[in-house]
């Protein structure tokens, strides 16, 4: 089969394609036709050696976490009736840049009819998380949530999400297509981050919305995540759970305690298998329903996925990056 390898830890150009032999389903799996796969910004970092600590992956290896496909064949003790169903499943953060995988029976999430497989691949990853962080950050109707990063794969889920919740919402993305954008998914009010002044704008906007934010649901991080700390309400909610800026944003806890704020960091994100399968099926749901719109940029064959890999580290993409196997 085909798969994109990573031969080295470096830059886009280590990804390379390379053929693997099937893999087979062992008792309790499945083996997957990957149609799509889903491509985030933490498997750029891990590709470039980052995260070790986190991620202590070993090259070569082949990256991906997240597939959406069809089932091929069932192992030994797979009782339901898997084969031939459209599925997606997350790997956890290798095996999924092939055109085939294998995976536990108990991961996979069923794909609704209403839905396609492309769709489906952009929420493996992305949909569970803004859910995961809806739930723990729980806005209310009439609260102010602030969003960083409100282009990207999961930034455009939250916007919606917190929209729909019957929030203000004040998102932050940068250049002019993405800020229209995201006005589009439902933000009552955008600020574009490369202005020099977007933390001064974003301070304004939540005053002529009646306050500081309520939460704060920082996908940056960094510098830019630590400017927004001001921004948050006493008594508010902060979510430092993004990175692609090299870092979680560094929170002191003992400010946030002083001002009551509830403090969030990607632990709070990191969920156990069943509870990642209920809400990618529940994420499945709403975006069958036309409740919530994954926003895809670009779908790269397999070949390519240095090509996407570079373009998730430019930011030059609106939403996600998906890879293709061409068999979707």
């Amino acid at each position: 089969m085909r798969v994109a390898l990573a031969e080295e830890f470096g830059g886009p150009e280590v990804l390379v394609a390379a053929e693997r032999p099937d893999p087979v389903a062992a008792p309790g799996e499945v083996l997957i036709d990957v149609a799509y796969v889903d491509t985030i910004f933490v498997e750029t970092q891990i590709r470039s050696g980052g995260f070790s600590e986190v991620f202590p992956v070993q090259v070569p290896y082949v990256p991906g976490g997240g597939v959406a496909g069809t089932v091929r064949t069932t192992g030994e003790g797979v009782d339901a009736p898997w084969a031939g169903r459209r599925v997606i499943a997350s790997l956890g953060f290798s095996g999924g840049y092939a055109e085939r995988a294998t995976v536990p029976a108990e991961l996979l999430v069923p794909v609704p009819d209403a839905l396609g497989l492309r769709e489906a691949a952009a929420l493996v990853h992305d949909g569970v998380t803004a859910l995961a962080l809806m739930e723990s950050t729980a806005p209310k109707p009439g609260e102010r949530v602030l969003v960083l990063g409100a282009s990207g794969g999961m930034g455009t889920l939250l916007v919606q999400l917190a929209h729909a919740a019957g929030a203000h919402v004040v998102a932050v993305a940068r250049g002019e297509r993405k800020t229209a954008l995201v006005r589009e998914l439902g933000a009552d009010t955008v600020i574009d981050g490369a202005a020099a002044d977007w933390v001064e704008r974003t301070r304004a906007a939540l005053a002529d919305a009646g306050g500081p934010a309520d939460v704060v649901l920082d996908g940056v991080g960094g510098q830019v995540g630590l400017a927004a700390v001001p921004l948050v309400a006493d008594g508010g909610r902060f979510s430092a759970h993004g990175a692609p800026t090299g870092g979680f944003t560094p929170v002191d806890p003992e400010e946030a305690a002083r001002r009551s704020i509830t403090l969030l960091g990607i632990g709070d994100v990191q969920l156990s298998d069943a509870e990642h399968v209920r809400l990618a099926g529940l994420a499945l749901a709403e975006a069958a329903a036309g409740r919530l719109r994954p926003v895809i940029g670009e779908v790269f064959p397999l070949e390519r996925a240095a090509g996407a890999h570079a373009a998730i580290e430019a930011r030059s993409l609106l939403g996600k990056a998906l890879l293709t196997t061409g068999t979707g």
